[in-house]
C-alpha cells in the first residue's frame, strides 16, 4: 500500500469525529512560528476544539488521532 499522506490522516480524523461527535466544522493542520505544527479538530457547539502539536505535520496529526481515539474509548467505557 502507498504511504499515507497528511490529507489521508485528516480524512480519517474527520470520519472518527463525525461518527462519534456528529457535528464537525473543521479538521486541519497549520504551522505556528513558536509552537510548530498544530493539528486541530473543530467540533460542534457542544464540544470544544481538540488540538495537538508536533515537530512535523504528520506527528501532530498522529497525536490528534490518538487523542480523539482515547476520548472515544473513555466515552464508551462509561
Amino acid at each position: 500500500m502507498a504511504e499515507k499522506t497528511d490529507s489521508d490522516r485528516i480524512k480519517e480524523i474527520y470520519k472518527l469525529c463525525k461518527s462519534h461527535f456528529g457535528d464537525v466544522r473543521f479538521v486541519g493542520v497549520k504551522y505556528h512560528n513558536r509552537i510548530g505544527w498544530i493539528a486541530k479538530a473543530q467540533l460542534g457547539d457542544e464540544f470544544e476544539n481538540l488540538t495537538a502539536d508536533g515537530k512535523t505535520s504528520t506527528d501532530a496529526l498522529r497525536k490528534l488521532r490518538n487523542r480523539v481515539k482515547k476520548i472515544i474509548r473513555r466515552y464508551n467505557e462509561v
